[in-house]
């Protein structure tokens, strides 16, 4: 499986989180055996690390996405945020712009192009800031 491909099952973990009350390893087990996706190290590195770091990843949503609060953010732009932002932010090994563009990509594939505006304009925001820090 590609990174590419990861990231996009893992943006789909992520997705699934939002409407369910499973835990991260009943989703993980149910997509398995749903979809017959074994996931890797990136995948699985990913949908807990986001969940782990999720008030964290969710503050700098919100303190990025001006005027809107993070329950206005349509859920698939949500995810793909939360997985972007936790790449950017904990996997020294991926480029800010790689997750930059390929969050933008994801919007472009499950969102609107409006959500791929947004999505890239929020996280643009964030590297900046981080840049500065």
């Amino acid at each position: 499986m590609t990174r590419k491909q990861a990231r996009e099952e893992a943006f789909i973990l992520i997705f699934e989180k939002e409407f369910s009350e499973d835990t991260l390893n009943e989703i993980l087990e149910v997509d398995e055996q749903a979809r017959g996706i074994i996931p890797d190290d990136y995948i699985k590195q990913v949908f807990f690390g986001v969940y782990e770091n999720l008030q964290t990843i969710d503050r700098e949503i919100s303190e990025n996405a001006v005027g809107w609060s993070i329950n206005r953010i349509s859920k698939t732009a949500l995810a793909i945020l939360r997985l972007a932002i936790f790449e950017m932010n904990y996997i020294d090994s991926i480029p800010v712009s790689v997750s930059i563009n390929e969050a933008v990509e994801l919007a472009k594939k499950f969102a609107t192009k409006e959500d791929a505006s947004f999505i890239n304009g929020i996280l643009s925001t964030v590297a900046k800031k981080s840049e500065n820090a």
